[in-house]
């Protein structure tokens, strides 16, 4: 049933009936997908982790996640590693290296639906500040012997090699943009995440515009919601 419900998030289409899809055979594991828990992974690339442990944080939540999910790889919490398939793929961290261009393939071909998670996998983080400068002088300032490292000459989202099926912002992510895409893909509803300006979230809670009251600057309207308005 999980299988279906992820296509239908995939393609913001209703849920397939289960037994109706080609998904409903249980492929990924040998099993009835009817009695089966989705297999969740969590992997890293280029990150300092944060995102990984805020899902650690979720703690009020955890149990009932671990009850809906099978978490078959999460460095952060468990030393079990799996090459998969996965259900859903949780992806932190930025493209780096030539050998994480590589990984990350392969990590997209044995998950059927993709997430990255945080600035890093979004947007490249703050390791893509090295795109402004040279990349070899910027390796030779860094590592003692520059010519042992491999890397590319920036860092790059995840979405610039792979496709992505939802993208998690954030340094770190927001709990509750988690717990809403896992509970949407166990329910079979695509998920509802922001994709506004902050400047609507200020207005929903009665918070003055300071560039209408005040005349100063602002860069809501190029900051995307998701924080409460804070």
């Amino acid at each position: 049933m999980m299988d279906l419900a992820i296509r239908a998030a995939a393609t913001g289409a209703p849920p397939v009936p289960a037994g109706t899809g080609h998904l409903g055979t249980g492929h990924a594991t040998g099993r009835s997908t009817a009695t089966r828990r989705p297999r969740v992974g969590v992997v890293k690339f280029a990150s300092c982790d944060g995102c990984q442990l805020t899902i650690l944080d979720v703690e009020d939540h955890l149990l009932e996640i671990a009850e809906r999910f099978e978490i078959v790889e999460f460095a952060e919490a468990t030393s079990r590693r799996s090459s998969g398939p996965f259900d859903v793929l949780l992806v932190e961290g930025s493209i780096a290296t030539p050998e994480q261009v590589v990984e990350i393939a392969r990590l997209r071909a044995e998950a059927k639906f993709l997430v990255t998670i945080g600035a890093c996998a979004t947007a490249g983080g703050i390791q893509a500040l090295r795109t402004a400068v040279e990349h070899e002088a910027f390796r030779a300032a860094v590592y003692p012997v520059p010519a042992y490292v491999d890397s590319l000459a920036t860092a790059r989202p995840v979405s610039e090699f792979v496709h992505v099926d939802a993208e998690l912002r954030g340094c770190p992510i927001s709990p509750e943009q988690l717990l809403e895409l896992l509970t949407s893909l166990a329910t079979g509803r695509r998920p509802q995440l922001p994709d506004q300006a902050v400047c609507l979230e200020c207005k929903r809670r009665g918070i003055p515009c300071v560039v209408v009251t005040r005349g100063l600057p602002c860069l809501g309207p190029v900051t995307r919601s998701g924080c409460g308005a804070i």
